[in-house]
């Protein structure tokens, strides 16, 4: 493709947000939609068009990104959406919502439209930056590499659903992780040791990543949607550490409400302490 691509951004969070800056950065004319419009305000500030529902904003793009909650919010966006494909649109999927519904969306496309299986690795700082891991899935990655280009780097996975499975594994590591962290520290309370002697052995031993993961500042992975990609994981395997991560997360919600919406990182307290 010679020329910029008009681009359907749908799902404005913590991580669409920043995703859409970049290609509006990029020059790409930008077509926004999110289901809370007043989400869209920043983004529409600095050039992007509302859209005031899916069908629309997808009607003339060349590409469309949905970068959204879960599985059941893609259902919904491609309910809406795909009626309104027009051939030779390519669909980059970036979603954490696992394989299934990444083959459903595959099969509900019309004739003519690619699906890219592409969710991503990294925070809203990764974002921001143009600097994730993309997992990238499916035939039509070349034919979209330009606006992936825009947002990080590209691990090529396999087939549609291939992508959306590995993210599923990488993180259900993540996620599991850092609640073995919030008990392994829980230990070193309950043993006296200084939390900063702690802290550090631990970092330098192999829970490094999840040690700066549980303890991460200025990025944003809601604790519900861990929870959500750990049930995806548990659903498709019997997995008995991350059955007793999900719950460890899932009484921290039920006990501070406004951790559901707070980075993963917010409930290491909680998983220490209580």
């Amino acid at each position: 493709m010679e020329q910029l691509e008009k681009i359907a951004f749908l799902g404005l969070g913590h991580m669409g947000t920043p995703m859409a800056r970049r290609l509006l950065a990029s020059r790409h004319p930008l077509t926004v939609w999110n289901r809370t419009p007043a989400k869209a305000e920043p983004v529409v500030a600095e050039g992007a068009v509302l859209a005031e529902d899916p069908a629309g904003a997808v009607r003339d793009a060349d590409v469309v990104v949905t970068m959204l909650a879960g599985p059941d919010a893609l259902d919904a966006v491609a309910a809406a959406a795909v009626p309104a494909l027009r051939p030779g649109t390519y669909w980059i999927e970036m979603s954490t919502v696992g394989p299934d519904a990444v083959r459903r969306l595959d099969a509900r496309l019309p004739d003519g439209v690619t699906l890219v299986d592409a969710p991503v690795m990294g925070s809203t700082d990764k974002a921001a930056a143009g600097a994730l891991g993309i997992l990238a899935g499916g035939d039509g990655v070349d034919g979209v590499a330009d606006v992936l280009a825009r947002l990080g780097t590209v691990t090529r996975t396999g087939p549609p659903g291939s992508a959306a499975a590995l993210k599923l594994v990488l993180n259900a590591a993540a996620i599991g992780a850092v609640a073995l962290v919030a008990e392994v520290l829980r230990l070193a309370d309950a043993l006296g040791l200084d939390d900063t002697t702690a802290r550090t052995a631990l970092a330098r031993g192999a829970l490094a990543g999840a040690v700066s993961r549980a303890f991460a500042e200025d990025v944003h992975f809601g604790t519900a949607l861990a929870v959500k990609d750990l049930d995806l994981a548990t659903e498709a395997a019997e997995l008995p550490a991350l059955e007793a991560a999900s719950e460890h997360y899932r009484r921290a919600i039920a006990a501070t409400p406004a951790l559901a919406h707070a980075d993963l990182s917010a409930t290491v307290t909680h998983l220490r302490t209580v």
